[in-house]
């Protein structure tokens, strides 16, 4: 605190006559004016120190208008702070005492002791006037002071915080004036009364508020992140920005928000776009006679959500960037580019070559509903009823060894992805196939053709049900993995009727239990269903010692995990039950849940648990510390600046951790990074693909297919050629480099596997679920993917998207207009209206959009239904615009 003047010394007489010399003519001036100032407001006459008040107050509020520097009247002013203090001590109350405690309020803001908080102090004493006509800086003090002030009176029981309120108020009122909306923001949410701020949005910042409050919800803790976005959904409401209310909607997975909006809405079009959204988000809402009234338009609308459309868009992309002809493993290996000793050993006709080209061909030519091993036509085939059919897929088929055969027929579930019709007709000469295998596999066809599209007619589940209790393993595996797949997200009750009795039946097999057990996890993903959870946790107790040591046992705990899936502290109940397991699995199944409940939050507190979890030294035999790994890599894969952070710890892993954790890191990398190639996370896996333990260049090389999935990366695709001919010898490897290379051209480079959209803003649950339930596969290759089910591969299906902007009319017939495309620029907290793109290039729709890039109308003939371009689009016509002759 400023103590009172003290006489001056000597030497300080000097000193001060030395400044004046250095002064200019006006500022020595202006010194002697203030201080004649100073003197005549303790004058005894009420009207000279009236004028010599306002004198004081326009000379400081002139030059604190803009502030680059300290202003020169407070300058002058800073040694008499002291002397106009006590002299307001002694004033009595009147109007002239609140006029000087608005000036010493000012002087305080450089004066002022750190922490004595006098600015607020003499503001709340002072006058009720404008303190926006005081400058920016000042205000920007106030607020800074105020939440101080109240958390410091939040401490004292009752401490009343009305005053600061009322000043709270004309402080944000200012801020959303002068294009502040981020510092109104953090005042209001300092004092907590965010609610406040719907009152003070307008028509020109709504949307600039808008943007500042979701990008700021991934770095709050709970509650107010949720309650941050509640107010952000409120004001979109207030403006009518439908759209962008139902994409908040969906981040916090509030259905009842979702009804509102549809209710609300008056608008066909606008309806027909928020289904749009919904089925991109793989969200399973039925439409009811509230929120729709007219039953055709209720179908219509179903249709969308149910994706019915999806393959018909798909295609007329893929006609669009003319890449429809079908394409063979040979193609996508170019074993004619490497060196002479690979080509040898490529020729050898081994079964695992031989599922390693089904799994490539699949993937290559997902949703195309053509390639040159399954779907070629008959030549003299007599039905197929496993004995020698044809020529083509026949003959394929019997290339491949047992279980070979189960992926080889679901394969054919891949290519006709989305088309239900053609894919069920296709499929059914193998329902009635004698072997074993065979019908299996087509009974994950099924399921992977339904994958992610609802019909009304429930087909997969007319035909899985009657599969489920046979006798065979592998047929039970097929159908029960196929409901999984078919119904991800439906939280169907026909569905958990089939399968609860199967996981509770002690007698059924390991296998079995393990993918009923995940089945049951995708068909409740994020549902926090009780009957379920209970029915795997009693699975889970009733399982003898000797089979909580496989690995497929986890998948039980996986399929737990799923049902709590970004559900946070839901999953405590649970994970208290979980402490009362055999302790082989307790840490497995905590680390499970909670890498499940918090994945996709960014929670920090959470990576550091289980960071905390990887930095043990533990004997061999500890199992958990490769699910908390990818526990990491989910948690924090919420938003870019926790996803570099966890990049760089994992490298830090590497270094100093055990082997186990070392076969997880690789994996996590790709999930941080899936289908979005980053340099840095590209050079450690191909250094790690050459790593001396093969489990790590097996993560590694199937990290280095995630990272470049769908995106035709030529560096990654050299990369694995490279690989390819490096271990010709060694044949699970040699698998692995080509399961990478089908990703890296999944669907010849038109899908993505990446499970965020909306320009990362919304993570889809049943692809996240598809892909961490490979990942969790991944971490014990040899027995899983190089064993009997590498058809786990095959759960991945339920993240492929096309990555497409595909723009349709009113009538939602395709339609081709010229867009923007480049890399987004973040623009939160911006001034003014910054580009939003850089570096972009103009196409005519349908584009494809790479990870990172956005996309704008590039004409104002058209209004689009949502404020982001991506996936399907309605385009209106611009009532406004005029066409320039």
């Amino acid at each position: 605190m400023a103590t009172t003047a003290n006489p001056p010394t000597k030497e300080s007489k000097k000193k001060d006559e030395k400044k004046d010399e250095d002064l200019s003519d006006e500022d020595l001036a202006l010194k002697q004016q203030l201080e004649l100032y100073v003197e005549r407001v303790q004058d005894s006459e009420p009207g000279v120190q009236k004028l010599a008040l306002e004198s004081m107050r326009q000379e400081i509020r002139s030059a604190t208008s803009s502030m680059t520097s300290v202003p020169k009247p407070l300058k002058f002013l800073r040694p008499h702070y002291g002397t106009l203090k006590s002299y307001y001590e002694n004033m009595g109350e009147s109007d002239l005492k609140r006029y000087l405690a608005d000036i010493l309020s000012v002087l305080a803001l450089t004066m002022s002791a750190e922490g004595e908080r006098e600015s607020l102090k003499y503001r709340l004493l002072g006058s009720d006037g404008d303190i926006g006509s005081w400058g920016h800086e000042y205000v920007r003090n106030l607020a800074g002071e105020i939440s101080q002030e109240y958390t410091k009176r939040q401490l004292v029981e009752e401490a009343p915080t009305n005053d600061l309120v009322e000043l709270v108020k004309q402080i944000v009122a200012f801020h959303m004036k002068h294009n502040a909306e981020p510092e109104a923001v953090d005042l209001l949410m300092e004092v907590e009364d965010l609610d406040l701020l719907i009152d003070y949005v307008d028509s020109t910042n709504y949307k600039r508020t808008c943007l500042y409050l979701t990008s700021s919800a991934s770095y709050l803790p709970g509650p107010d992140d949720t309650l941050v976005l509640d107010i952000a959904y409120k004001i979109y409401l207030k403006f009518e920005e439908l759209t962008s209310a139902l994409r908040i909607a969906l981040f916090l997975d509030n259905l009842q928000y979702v009804k509102q909006l549809f209710t609300m809405c008056n608008d066909l079009l606008q309806k027909k776009q928020f289904c749009y959204i919904l089925s991109q988000h793989g969200v399973y809402f039925i439409l009811d006679e509230k929120t729709v009234m007219d039953a055709d338009e209720r179908e219509a609308l179903q249709e969308i959500v149910n994706n019915a459309k999806l393959s018909e868009g798909y295609l007329n992309l893929a006609r669009d960037v003319e890449v429809m002809e079908a394409k063979s493993p040979e193609d996508i290996y170019k074993v004619h580019l490497i060196d002479g000793r690979a080509s040898a050993g490529a020729s050898v006709d081994s079964a695992r070559q031989n599922l390693a080209a089904t799994f490539v061909n699949a993937f290559v030519n997902a949703g195309f509903g053509q390639d040159k091993l399954m779907t070629v036509t008959y030549e003299g085939s007599t039905g197929g009823t496993g004995g020698g059919t044809g020529g083509g897929a026949g003959s394929w088929l019997f290339k491949n060894k047992e279980h070979g055969k189960a992926s080889a027929v679901a394969s054919l579930g891949m290519i006709l992805l989305w088309d239900i019709d053609t894919g069920l007709s296709q499929l059914d000469k193998y329902l009635h196939s004698n072997d074993n295998h065979v019908l299996a596999g087509s009974l994950l066809g099924v399921g992977i053709v339904n994958c992610n599209v609802n019909n009304d007619c429930d087909p997969a589940l007319a035909l899985l049900a009657e599969y489920i209790n046979r006798e065979d393993p592998t047929v039970r595996i097929g159908a029960i993995m196929g409901l999984g797949l078919a119904y991800a997200g439906a939280q169907n009750e026909q569905i958990r009727g089939l399968l609860s009795p199967i996981i509770g039946d002690n007698r059924t097999p390991l296998d079995v239990a393990a993918f009923t057990a995940i089945s049951l996890g995708l068909v409740y993903v994020g549902s926090c269903n009780e009957e379920v959870a209970q029915s795997i946790i009693i699975a889970l107790m009733e399982r003898s010692e000797s089979e909580l040591d496989e690995p497929l046992c986890r998948f039980l705990v996986l399929g737990l995990g799923l049902l709590y899936l970004g559900k946070q502290e839901s999953v405590e109940a649970t994970a208290e039950v979980s402490k009362t397991f055999d302790e082989k699995i307790r840490k497995y199944c905590d680390m499970i849940l909670l890498s499940c409940a918090y994945a996709g939050t960014g929670n920090v507190l959470k990576v550091q648990n289980l960071l905390g979890h990887c930095s043990q030294h533990l004997e061999k035999g500890e199992f958990h510390q490769g699910p908390a790994v990818l526990g990491i890599a989910m948690v924090a894969m919420a938003e870019e600046l926790g996803l570099d952070m966890s990049i760089r710890s994992l490298e830090h892993l590497l270094q100093y951790g055990e082997q186990n954790i070392r076969r997880a890191v690789p994996l996590a990398l790709g999930l941080l990074c899936i289908s979005n190639p980053k340099v840095n996370v590209m050079d450690t896996l191909s250094r790690l693909s050459h790593d001396t333990d093969s489990e790590v260049a097996m993560a590694a090389i199937i990290s280095l297919g995630l990272i470049g999935a769908g995106t035709n990366n030529a560096r990654i695709a050299g990369m694995l050629r490279n690989l390819s001919s490096y271990y010709y010898k060694e044949a699970s490897l040699l698998f692995c480099v080509r399961i990478a290379q089908g990703l890296v051209h999944l669907g010849k480079g038109l899908l993505t596997l990446a499970p965020y959209h909306s320009e990362r803003f919304l993570l889809s649950p049943t692809a996240l679920a598809g892909i961490i339930t490979m990942l969790h596969a991944s971490l014990d290759m040899k027995s899983i993917i190089l064993g009997k089910y590498h058809y786990v591969l095959y759960f991945l299906v339920l993240a492929m998207q096309p990555r497409m902007l595909m723009t349709v009319d009113e009538e939602l017939k395709p339609i081709s207009v010229p867009v923007r495309v480049g890399q987004a620029v973040d623009v939160v907290g911006q001034a003014g209206r910054p580009k939003t793109i850089t570096g972009f290039q103009t196409h005519s729709t349908p584009v494809l959009l790479a990870a990172g890039e956005r996309a704008e109308l590039a004409t104002e003939k058209y209004l689009p239904l949502s404020p982001i371009l991506e996936g399907f689009v309605i385009l209106k016509t611009n009532p406004d615009y005029h066409e320039d002759n």
